[in-house]
C-alpha cells in the first residue's frame, strides 16, 4: 500500500472543494481511496491522502497531479510526497 501525501492552504474551502471532486487531473483513477483532513485551527489547510495499491501507482499519480499544474495556483502548499505504510495500529 502507498500513498501520496499533500498539504495545500486552499484560501477558501467551500469554493476548492468542488474543483478537487472533479480530479481534474486523473490523478485518483487508479486510487484506492482517500481521506481530506482540515487543520481544526485553520479550516482552510487541508492534508489530502490518497490511497494505491502501490508505489508505482502513486508515482503514476503523483505525475499526473505535478504535470497538471492544479497546484501551481496555491502559493502555500508541500508538493506531493509518495509514502509507503510502515505500520498500521487500529485500536
Amino acid at each position: 500500500m502507498a500513498f501520496i501525501l499533500t498539504r495545500i492552504n486552499v484560501g477558501d474551502y467551500e469554493r476548492w472543494k468542488p474543483m478537487f471532486d472533479q480530479d481534474t487531473p486523473g490523478t485518483r483513477a487508479e486510487a484506492k481511496g482517500h481521506r481530506i483532513l482540515r487543520n481544526a485551527d485553520e479550516p482552510n489547510e487541508v492534508f489530502v491522502m490518497v490511497e494505491f495499491a502501490s508505489v508505482g501507482e502513486a508515482n503514476a499519480g503523483r505525475e499526473k497531479l505535478l504535470a497538471s499544474g492544479v497546484l501551481d495556483r496555491f502559493e502555500n502548499k508541500t508538493d506531493p510526497k509518495v509514502l509507503e505504510e510502515a505500520e498500521q495500529v487500529i485500536y
